[in-house]
């Protein structure tokens, strides 16, 4: 591990070492009020005399002291501001290093009224390819970064997923996606502070400058900051559902002229359970129930997580700065149990067999991904950035298996699998403001993948390990991918346009040593995307939008790798799975403020879906992921976003709407199709004179619905979370509780040609979670936090 972690390491050590680049004059001072006591988080800010352009800024501490270092002889401006005071400018010049006489701020008590009396909302910003939830001032950004997004309109957050509408939705936090996985993303947000968050944009048309297989997105604006200081929190958080749960963070900021520096670093240790109920019809070779295996399964993962985050800017110049961002993720302990018991039965419910299977595995991963980047702006406002990436991904799984059979001999293997991937990523983007209402923007990326897996199958047989070479393998994935785009944006009058272009040319081969078995594939893929809107009035606006995309395959899915749940449940990956081509379209319309109505129409060519495939001959249940010929999701939505009251804000939304999937087997065909609803009703609210407390509620009803050649029964998904600012606002606690009325559970039927199981999910999302937050140093700072942009490291999964 120590090897593991020396790029990390010296990260921090490089980030630390330039604290003492300043130079040149000092600027000290000292602020009270006209009561003689000082005041803290005073903006002194510093401008150059004749063209009032900004130069450096900082705040005063606890003593009402402020220091600016590393001026320059000449003369400033000096600026200094607080709410409810008067604001104070005046000249000075700087020969030497300079301590100015005590200034006195005095109340301004028109701005106090105004600022005691009135409380800022969230407000919605809508453009023709995304809509902006504005908090930046509000009570939201009192509790985490995940309420949040909890209630922002579209976004939805449940069972381990967050989705805009019913799509899973990639997360960027300043346009640099979050690379780790669901349940690592939510438990990250969980634990950030929402006090530096200006805005949320979700974007259901992505411009062509984001990656092709980014259908839809969510991207945090972080607030930028001109003061300087230091800034930290810890938090933690107790869960207790079927088992408890531990969480405990802690984030350090660190700004001065030259340098901002952000550490972030959590730790997890949860046990999470989950039951099946599992049911499976198995045909004789004409058609009829020849056996039914009904099966209960206990699964229980225990694991032990450690996350850091490191982002370190150094400003090269006024308008150039390199940048530096790490994330390592390290999970020493992941132990996965399943306890497996099985009857079989005839079609009349008479017994015939049954058997019981123990699957143990141990598991260790390690994910450390490192950018850097370089980016300047010229005089005429144009932006040049370039962007190195590289993520070492490394995953092992020792996994034992022992299957106890009533009448059969019992039998025990045991498999060791490994995966290690290596990602490289060079890329640039250039944008030009052409005029006042219209920009282009344009660039260029690479990107290698190359991952190498291995697996070997040891048989226990009269207690001594038997290679089975016949499941024993390896695999080897290269991937290359070359792609370029433009992007042009233009309103005038009443009318907004954005048209993009991207292409991407790939590469991929994968192949397996041991099977001498190569798969290739190459192709060329045109991007196109286009929004427009027109505000016909105030209070009414039509807009429609189109957008291609591409879904590749994770590197796991395409290994043929078997990995064993038990002797007769296995999951299977597949070598040949092709790329995923989804064509969206969407026309809207926004109307008298609040109210939104679209309808939309997707085509999915080749959508990957996992599927349960039963072998009628072997009674062998694998799950394998396959390419359906044709998929088609199209529908209508409604949405209103209202505040009845100041202080409470409701938002609805409904969708109807019809997938249809079609699929060939061999020599049969089949086609399914099912209408679903979808709805959200989420509500927001805000007590107490100061808004400290705030309460959020929220139901989603998913409707039956089909996913993956499989009907879902509907469920209702329920979640409500309290927070109170206590300590002066240093300090949050929050209470929420997860599927209030213990209806999120679902079940799933397969029926088509022979194939016919039933599963119902017992999930542990059932839970009441407590939390503290407390903010230490200058609370007003905000952060650079942002994470690693690398498209790639998304289809990095976990061994099955």
């Amino acid at each position: 591990m120590s090897i593991r972690l020396k790029p990390l390491i010296s990260a921090v050590l490089i980030a630390f070492s330039v604290f003492g680049f300043s130079q040149g004059f000092t600027l000290t001072g000292k602020i009270i009020d006209e009561q003689q006591k000082p005041v803290s988080f005073v903006n002194v800010t510093l401008f150059e005399t004749d063209s009032e352009t900004f130069l450096k800024g900082t705040s005063t501490d606890d003593n009402g002291v402020f220091e600016i270092s590393s001026l320059s002889e000449g003369k400033y401006t000096l600026k200094m501001s607080f709410i409810g005071f008067k604001t104070i400018e005046k000249v000075i010049a700087i020969s030497k290093n300079t301590t100015l006489e005590t200034i006195v701020l005095k109340v301004d008590s028109e701005t106090l009224d105004t600022v005691t009396i009135t409380a800022k909302r969230p407000t919605i910003t809508r453009k023709p390819d995304r809509l902006t939830f504005n908090i930046e001032n509000t009570a939201l950004t009192e509790g985490s970064t995940l309420q949040v997004l909890k209630s922002t309109p579209g976004i939805i957050v449940s069972e381990g997923s967050i989705n805009i509408k019913s799509a899973p939705a990639t997360v960027f936090i300043n346009n640099r996606r979050v690379q780790l996985t669901s349940d690592e993303l939510i438990q990250l947000l969980d634990s950030a502070p929402a006090n530096s968050i200006k805005s949320v944009e979700v974007i259901t048309n992505p411009p062509a400058s984001y990656d092709a297989d980014s259908s839809s997105i969510i991207n945090i604006i972080m607030s930028k900051n001109l003061v300087t200081g230091y800034r930290g929190s810890v938090s933690a958080n107790y869960t207790q559902g079927v088992f408890p749960r531990y969480n405990g963070a802690t984030s350090h900021y660190f700004k001065n002229n030259k340098v901002n520096l952000n550490i972030n670093y959590s730790y997890t240790n949860q046990k999470i359970n989950r039951k099946q109920e599992n049911s499976v019809n198995y045909f004789d070779t004409n058609g009829n129930i020849d056996q039914i295996w009904n099966s209960d399964i206990d699964r229980n993962t225990k694991s032990e997580t450690h996350n850091v985050n490191l982002n370190f800017d150094y400003y090269l110049s006024e308008k150039t700065t390199l940048s530096l961002t790490s994330t390592a993720l390290f999970t020493p302990y992941f132990k996965y149990k399943i306890l497996n018991n099985t009857s079989i039965t005839d079609s009349n419910s008479n017994f015939l067999e049954s058997f019981t299977a123990n699957n143990l595995s141990r598991d260790d991963k390690l994910n450390i991904g490192t950018d850097l980047n370089l980016s300047t702006e010229f005089e005429n406002g144009s932006r040049l950035s370039f962007n190195g990436h590289y993520t070492d991904y490394r995953y092992n799984r020792n996994q034992d298996v022992f299957q106890n059979n009533l009448n059969q001999p019992d039998s025990e293997f045991n498999t060791i699998a490994n995966q290690d991937t290596n990602i490289y990523t060079a890329k640039s983007d250039y944008s030009l403001p052409i005029n006042e209402t219209s920009s282009l923007d344009a660039g260029m990326k690479f990107s290698n993948v190359n991952t190498d897996s291995d697996i070997t199958l040891r048989e226990i047989i009269n207690g001594v390990e038997v290679i089975n070479a016949a499941s024993s393998n390896a695999f080897d994935y290269d991937e290359n991918i070359f792609a370029v785009y433009a992007n042009y944006s233009k309103s005038w009058e009443n009318w907004d346009l954005i048209i993009g272009l991207r292409a991407e040319l790939t590469n991929v081969e994968g192949f397996s040593p041991t099977l001498n078995q190569t798969n290739t594939q190459d192709y060329f893929k045109w991007f196109p995307n286009a929004s427009l809107s027109h505000n016909i009035t105030d209070n009414f606006s039509l807009y429609g939008n189109y957008k291609r995309s591409i879904t590749r395959p994770s590197y796991t899915l395409l290994n043929p790798f078997t990995f064993f749940l038990n002797e007769n449940t296995i999951v299977v990956g597949n070598p040949a799975l092709q790329p995923t081509l989804q064509d969206h379209f969407i026309i809207g319309s926004s109307f008298l403020e609040h109210f939104t109505v679209e309808a939309y129409y997707i085509n999915y060519d080749g959508a990957i879906n996992e599927i349960p495939r039963q072998d009628n001959t072997n009674n062998i249940l694998a799950y394998t992921p396959v390419n359906l010929d044709k998929t088609v999701d199209f529908g209508f939505d409604f949405a209103v976003d209202i505040y009845p009251t100041k202080t409470w804000n409701l938002y609805f939304v409904t969708s109807f709407y019809n997938i249809s999937e079609e699929n060939g087997f061999g020599n049969d065909r089949i086609k399914l199709d099912q209408w679903a609803n979808y709805s959200i009703l989420s509500n927001n609210f805000a007590f107490l004179k100061d808004n400290s407390l705030n309460v959020s509620f929220n139901l989603t009803y998913v409707g039956k619905n089909l996913q993956g050649l499989q009907i879902v029964d509907d469920r209702l998904v329920s979640d409500l979370s309290i927070t109170k600012s206590v300590f002066k606002k240093r300090g949050v606690l929050s209470l929420s509780v997860e599927d209030v009325f213990n209806d999120q559970d679902y079940r799933m039927n397969t029926r088509y040609l022979n194939q016919s199981s039933r599963q119902f999910t017992n999930s542990d999302n059932r839970f009441v979670k407590l939390g503290f937050r407390y903010k230490f140093g200058n609370t007003k700072l905000n952060t650079n936090e942002r994470s690693i942009d690398a498209e790639e490291r998304d289809r990095i999964k976990d061994l099955q």
